[in-house]
Formats: structure tokens, C-alpha cells, sequence
């Protein structure tokens, strides 16, 4: 049995999904591992992972509006406002997501459906460094 570790920094540019799945990939690949299983973890509470349809940018556009009409930007409906008013939504939008994922290895390569990809979740207005943790253990 193997394990590693690796951090992936990941820029986002607005809230929005950003693909992270060749970069997955890639870590997988290099890890020589066959067969194990693979977590993802990000490190925030104001972004998330999920795995969602990447073949259909229209899904993204329509997850991110019902996301916007979830939790919206309304100063009247929040106390916490820290960072300004996109920070509660943006600390709602985390909690109602995930922060870890597992996916299954197989032959080398994340076990994911065909249309499947792997995004962070950006859920604040501008553009942030988020710190996602790979861990890898198989053999």
C-alpha cells in the first residue's frame, strides 16, 4: 500500500465552477498507483468541490443562478458580513455543497462517468487562490 499527498493551487476568476480535472489526472497518473482511492479536500469555507456534467456549459450557467436565487446577496437577511456581502451567501453556498470528495482508482485513472468533471466551487464575487489537498492511497 502507497499514499500521497499533494496541494493543488487553484485560481479562480469570479464565482463560477473552475475544471479541475486534468489536473486530477494528472496527479494520479504520476503516482503510479493502479487501483486505490483518491480524496479531494479544499480548504474553505467560502468554496467548494463538486463533481458535476462538463460536456454542457449550460448546467454550470443554470447551477449557478439556482445558487444565486438560494442564497443571495441581500444585506437585509444576514447578520455575518465580514468580508463584505457576498461572504454569508458565499459561507450558505459552502455548506449546502461538499468541501471533500472521494473518487474511486482504477487502472490508474479517477473513476468518473463520461460527461463527469471534477470543479472547485467558487462561491465569493472575486478572484481567490483556493488550496485543494489530494490524497492518494492504493497500491
Amino acid at each position: 500500500m502507497r499514499q500521497a499527498i499533494h496541494h493543488l493551487s487553484v485560481k479562480t476568476r469570479t464565482r463560477g465552477l473552475t475544471e479541475i480535472s486534468r489536473e486530477v489526472r494528472a496527479f494520479v497518473r504520476e503516482q503510479g498507483i493502479d487501483m486505490g482511492l483518491l480524496t479531494l479536500f479544499c480548504c474553505h469555507t467560502s468554496a467548494s468541490l463538486l463533481i458535476q456534467e462538463n460536456a454542457d456549459a449550460s448546467v454550470r450557467r443554470d447551477l449557478e443562478r439556482y445558487f444565486e436565487a438560494l442564497a443571495p446577496e441581500d444585506p437585509q437577511r444576514y447578520e455575518h458580513d465580514t468580508e463584505g456581502p457576498d461572504d454569508m451567501p458565499a459561507h450558505l453556498r459552502t455548506a449546502l455543497t461538499h468541501t471533500q470528495l472521494s473518487i474511486p482508482v482504477e487502472h490508474g485513472e479517477p473513476v468518473l462517468g463520461t460527461w463527469q468533471g471534477i470543479y472547485v466551487f467558487e462561491h465569493r464575487r472575486v478572484a481567490h487562490t483556493r488550496d485543494v489537498v489530494l490524497h492518494l492511497i492504493g497500491a
